[in-house]
């Protein structure tokens, strides 16, 4: 049986340091050296998964092939690692709890007072463990969400103390991310946040094995030396993480700080290689150094948070290093997108993008979009809603049924081209009850999507309720609104394009969620390639 090392990643001091940038980037890293690694994210809220949360809440909602809503640091550890994650790489407090008081009414606990110990904590263990022994992993890397100290915390620290324990001390190791921060009017960088930051973990039975602190100004040898002696940590296990250009700089920075030796060594492991990072480090020559620039309107709700986007927006970027083209991102509020307005925001742009999301808000500015992009043969990419947008503003302005719209909308629309899926109509929970994860397409020969993709069945991960109505689907074809990729066994139509413009793709499904560092999507590379002609 294999012998699968755990690593845990807690933060203290203050949220948003950016523990699944250092848990992907070691894993990366690790991956690199020859080690099968991946990576679960522990979040410590009561909700089931981030299905059901405002994007302003929590950000995206990122889906798996398995069909997770999950976490969007899911995102970046498939983005660096270029693996697909599963419902198994994020657990939260509610699935816990939801399975304890499963098996408390089914009787599994004989009688027994159901308690955080040993119930809840030996839930989260079996959460962590199985993942080790079921992917066949070298090593498990473990985000835990929140900050230390944080009472919806505390279960999970307890479970790690006891996973040390249990495991054995070369079969584990904690790696603690917080905070140095500089004081300007004192010109100097100070350790005790990090310093009662530690004491608390250890307050919790738990020390850290390695300190990776974040910080604006590079840390010397006598803050080192510092922390060492008031953390309980070697020096050599204090890692700088200094503010990066780009998240894709930090598996760099953490192998010139020696991260992963020091992980490597506490876990008794023996590298077969030296990390080989020539295709990610090619990728990034090309992202730091591009030749032109683009520029791309992202239309949406929420776009107030960059978080609600993650996804598309560093498939943008990877596309632009693709094509050796700086991506230069304008989030536009389709709330404020109106008829008379809509040249002056969209007119120097040289792509469009109508983003997805839900309800009735903004919906109009998207529409307004997506006639101006088809009208000035600007090229355009709808997502999930913004295809079913461009479905609702060809029928309203090519077809003349001027009140289409999408029973999601609009209930009592005449024309109701864009309406709910068969199966979602006796549907009254919303958590996990969409189309969720990947479904089959198959893309017609004499399309566009045909020649990008290169392939006449794909796979695409999907979340919605809603679909394009299939008793429309000829009069918008003989209107010049093409259904080029539909699902074989369903008939939903996945994707629609429009021939003679210079390049107008709408697809039901969310590209972005399978782009990565060292794989691209193909349909944002051609979107920035098209974009780059029209410039």
């Amino acid at each position: 049986m294999q012998n699968t090392k755990y690593v845990f990643v807690t933060g203290g001091v203050s949220s948003s340091l950016g523990k699944g940038i250092i848990a992907a980037s070691l894993a990366k890293l690790l991956q690199s050296s020859g080690f099968s690694v991946t990576i679960q994210k522990l979040d410590p809220y009561i909700n089931i998964d981030p299905g059901t949360l405002n994007p302003y809440e929590h950000g995206e909602c990122f889906v798996t092939e398995d069909g997770a809503e999950t976490d969007l640091d899911l995102g970046h550890y498939e983005r660096f690692l270029n693996k697909p994650t599963s419902q198994a790489n994020n657990v939260t407090t509610g699935r816990i709890y939801q399975t304890v008081i499963n098996k408390e009414r089914r009787g599994d606990y004989l009688g027994k007072t159901v308690q955080i110990i040993p119930h809840i904590t030996d839930e989260i263990k079996s959460r962590v463990k199985l993942l080790g022994e079921t992917g066949n992993y070298d090593i498990v890397i473990t985000e835990i969400g929140g900050t230390v100290g944080d009472i919806e915390s505390l279960p999970y620290i307890e479970a790690v103390r006891q996973l040390k324990w249990d495991l054995g001390a070369n079969n584990t190791l904690v790696i603690h991310l917080t905070l140095i921060p500089y004081l300007a009017a004192a010109k100097e960088l100070k350790t005790k946040p990090t310093q009662h930051s530690v004491k608390e973990l250890m307050q919790s039975g738990l020390s850290p094995d390695i300190l990776v602190c974040r910080t604006e100004h590079h840390i010397n040898d006598s803050i080192k030396r510092k922390l060492a002696l008031f953390c309980n940590v070697e020096q050599e296990a204090i890692i700088e993480s200094i503010d990066a250009k780009t998240i894709y700089d930090v598996p760099n920075l953490m192998l010139s700080e020696g991260l992963d030796r020091v992980v490597l060594h506490k876990l008794d492991l023996i590298a077969t290689n030296t990390p080989k990072l020539e295709a990610w480090n090619d990728f990034l020559h090309k992202f730091n150094n591009p030749k032109k620039t683009v520029e791309i309107g992202l239309i949406g709700k929420y776009v107030e948070l960059q978080d609600a986007y993650k996804s598309i927006l560093e498939s943008l970027g990877q596309a632009g290093a693709q094509n050796e083209v700086k991506v230069n991102i304008h989030p536009i509020h389709s709330e404020e997108l109106t008829k008379t307005q809509v040249s002056a925001s969209l007119k120097n742009l040289n792509g469009i993008i109508v983003a997805p999301g839900f309800g009735d808000r903004g919906i109009e500015g998207k529409i307004e979009a997506v006639q101006y992009a088809r009208e000035n043969k600007i090229p355009f990419l709808g997502i999930c809603l913004g295809m079913q947008m461009a479905v609702i503003e060809f029928a309203r302005n090519v077809l003349k049924l001027e009140k289409a719209n999408s029973t999601e909308m609009n209930i009592n629309t005449p024309y109701p081209v864009i309406d709910i899926m068969n199966e979602q109509k006796k549907i009254t929970d919303k958590g996990g009850t969409m189309r969720l994860g990947a479904w089959q397409c198959k893309i017609n020969k004499d399309s566009k999507v045909f020649n990008i993709y290169g392939s006449e069945f794909i796979s695409e991960r999907h979340r919605h309720r809603y679909e394009f109505n299939n008793d429309y689907l000829e009069q918008l074809n003989n209107a010049g609104l093409k259904t080029t990729g539909m699902n074989p066994e369903t008939g939903l139509v996945e994707i629609i394009e429009i021939p003679d413009h210079p390049w107008f793709i709408g697809v039901q499904y969310h590209p972005e969620y399978k782009s990565t560092v060292l794989n691209p999507h193909p349909l944002f590379v051609d979107f920035i390639k098209a974009a780059l002609e029209n410039k």
